[in-house]
This record gives C-alpha cells, sequence and structure tokens, in this order.
C-alpha cells in the first residue's frame, strides 16, 4: 500500500470518529435522543461509547508514524514535541470548558439590566468553577503517557505493556471498588482529593449518579496508555509490512483476539466507558481494528476513494473541526439551537426525529467550514 493510500485510509477513519463525535454531542435537545446516541449509564455499551476510543486508537497509529522520524527513542527533540503538543491540547480542553462558563454567563446577564462592559467582565476568570478535565484533556494524557512509553519501551514489548497495565488497572478497580457507582469508588475518591468537586463533571453531580465523578478522570487515564500502545502496535506493522492482504488480515486477526478477550473477560471485568474499563479498551480496540481492516479494503484494494470524501474532509483537520464544533455549539445553545429545534423542526417532525435532524445539520455545518479548508489545502494541526 502506498503511503498516500494508507494515510487516506487513516483520513478517512479519522474523519469517521470526528463526525460520529459531533453527531453525537449536538442533539437538538437533550431529552430527545436515540438510545443508540446516547453513552451507556454504567455499564454496557453503545455505539456512542465507541466514537471516542475509536480516536484515542487512531491517535496510536499515527504516534508511531510521527515518532518514527526519531527512531521511536529518547531525544531532546522528542521529549520537547511531544511535552508541547500534549500542553497545548489540554490547555484548549481547558479554554472550552471556560469559554462554556463565561459565555452562559454572559448571555444570561442580557437582559438590560447590565452594560455590554459587565456582562464581559462578569466570571472571566471562574476558577472556582471550571471543570479542569474533558475529552481534549484525556487525549492530551493519553498522548503525553502514551509517547513516553513507546520512546522509553521497546517495541518488543508494547503490547505486553499494554496488557500488563490493563491487569494492573483491574486489581485497582478490584481492590477500590472501582467498578460500584459510589462515592467511595476510587476513581472518584482520587478525583475529588486532588482536584477538588467543584472541578469535576457536573460540579460533583454527574448526570444520573448524584455524586463527584468525572468520566475524564485522573485515575481512569491510566488504561488510555494501553489504548494508545494497542494502536501504535498497529501503527508498526502498518509500517513494515507492505502487502495489503497482509495488513489487513493482521489487523484482523488482532482485531478478533481484542474482541474475544474483551467479551470473555466482561464476565468477571464488566465494559464500561464511565471508568474506561480494561475490557472496554480491549472492545474497542478490537472494533477500531477491524474497522480499520475494512476501510483499508475499501479503499486500498478495491479503490473506492471519491465515496470516502465526506469524511476525508473531517479527517484531514480533526481536532481543529472539533474544536471548532464545540465552540460554535455552545454559541447556538445560548442563541439559536432552541429556535431552530422548537420552532424549524419540533414543530412539524417527531421530537426524537426532529432532534437526530438538527444533530445532522449541525454535521452538515461543519462539514462545509472542514469542505472549504480543505479544497484551500489549509491543514490545522494541534
Amino acid at each position: 500500500m502506498k503511503t498516500e493510500n494508507r494515510l487516506l485510509a487513516l483520513d478517512v477513519f479519522r474523519g469517521i470518529t470526528i463526525a460520529g463525535m459531533i453527531l453525537v454531542n449536538d442533539p437538538g435537545s437533550w431529552s430527545a435522543v436515540y438510545a443508540p446516541l446516547c453513552h451507556a449509564s454504567w455499564n454496557g455499551l453503545t455505539p456512542t461509547d465507541l466514537v471516542f476510543p475509536f480516536f484515542m486508537f487512531i491517535m496510536g497509529i499515527s504516534m508511531y508514524f510521527s515518532l518514527r522520524r526519531y527512531n521511536s527513542l529518547f531525544s531532546r527533540g522528542a521529549v520537547t514535541k511531544i511535552f508541547r503538543r500534549a500542553v497545548l491540547i489540554f490547555l484548549i480542553g481547558l479554554g472550552i470548558n471556560w469559554f462554556a462558563l463565561w459565555f452562559g454567563t454572559f448571555m444570561s446577564m442580557g437582559n438590560g439590566e447590565f452594560t455590554f462592559w459587565e456582562r464581559f467582565t462578569q466570571n472571566i476568570f471562574p476558577v472556582a468553577d471550571i471543570r479542569i478535565l474533558g475529552v481534549l484533556q484525556r487525549l492530551a494524557l493519553a498522548y503525553l503517557g502514551g509517547a513516553i512509553l513507546c520512546l522509553g519501551i521497546r517495541p518488543r514489548y508494547q503490547l505486553f505493556t499494554a496488557v500488563m497495565i490493563l491487569v494492573g488497572y483491574f486489581v485497582i478497580l478490584v481492590v477500590g471498588e472501582g467498578f460500584i457507582r459510589s462515592e467511595h469508588n476510587i476513581l472518584s475518591v482520587v478525583d475529588r482529593a486532588v482536584l477538588g468537586v467543584r472541578h469535576l463533571y457536573g460540579g460533583g453531580a454527574s448526570s444520573g449518579a448524584g455524586m463527584a465523578f468525572d468520566p475524564e478522570g485522573l485515575l481512569s487515564t491510566l488504561p488510555c496508555f494501553a489504548h494508545v500502545l494497542f494502536g501504535v502496535c498497529m501503527g508498526r506493522m502498518l509500517g513494515e509490512v507492505k502487502e495489503n492482504e497482509i495488513r489487513i488480515r493482521q489487523l484482523f486477526i488482532f482485531g478478533t483476539i481484542l474482541l474475544f478477550a474483551g467479551y470473555l473477560w466482561s464476565y468477571a471485568c464488566p465494559v464500561n466507558k464511565r471508568i474506561w474499563s480494561p475490557t472496554y479498551v480491549l472492545i474497542s480496540c478490537g472494533a477500531a481494528s477491524l474497522l480499520f481492516a475494512l476501510l483499508i479494503y475499501w479503499i486500498d484494494v478495491k479503490g473506492y476513494k471519491r465515496g470516502c470524501r465526506f469524511f476525508e474532509v473531517f479527517g484531514v483537520n480533526p481536532l481543529f473541526i472539533y474544536v471548532w464544533s464545540e465552540i460554535v455549539a455552545i454559541v447556538l445553545a445560548y442563541t439559536l439551537q432552541d429556535k431552530i429545534y422548537t420552532i424549524v423542526l419540533a414543530s412539524w417532525l417527531e421530537a426524537y426525529f426532529a432532534s437526530l435532524v438538527y444533530a445532522l445539520l449541525y454535521v452538515m455545518l461543519n462539514w462545509g467550514f472542514a469542505y472549504i479548508l480543505y479544497k484551500r489545502h489549509i491543514y490545522i494541526k494541534i
């Protein structure tokens, strides 16, 4: 497989995940969302639960090719690049959380009683209430930890390291009541102790949990390192093997083994996205490997590339488009979203379907912006 074709398949895979993340994050109304487009409330797995880990798996694949220029060894250049990118992604995620708090306050004061400057400066530094972690922050920490492990551990031991991380995390969950939804859950205890309740998801009242619990918490980032290493192992295989058929077969075998291992282990270790359980890592990485094998077959073996253009547009600027979509979604939530959903869509469509149509329209809005960048060959790396 030629390099550009490999990258095309990878871009399409990235694009699928970015489009999926926008779709599930931006319904017309959170009170009217089809079950497959919701996260599992605790144990279990929905299609929505696969979107984020798919992107993390892709990040691992891309990481191999990125670090290959440094021969996957520690160097000043490699470490500087890793830390700089991790800090940048983390700060952007923190900035989105800040913008949501500040803009919400700004709009809530727009009743004519306050001047523009009073509205602008109110809650401009919401230090006491800002959520510290989030999706981008988890990506940043997973990237940092995965990259350091990739540089510090020989390739032949990286897969074993990933498995040992999952086994160790499983022990932590068992000993620390990590599978139980309670205030004694070790993941919640660590987050409350290190970050404080007011800096967790929902300000200590995570949806439906009735307790402080952050689904992108600190300790639950540990299995994400294994997640990234699984992607790195597949990236190495793609870089070393030249025949498409062998690549597809190895991706298929790898994915099937992970899926079977994950589902067999699930009898003792529940599949749970909120705690990023070891079985969740195995199953999502296995499914990602199988989907990537299918994409390579579709794009590089059969040559069906034109039909992939939609997702390729998202995939060439993935993180930038995701950040853009989050910012625009915050603005719309306080301005036009309710009018569009209630007056334009829900007035003649069933509520759940209207909510889905709004999400699809929002995906298309972001695709239009991404397409402009794509056509002008503007690639913004984060």
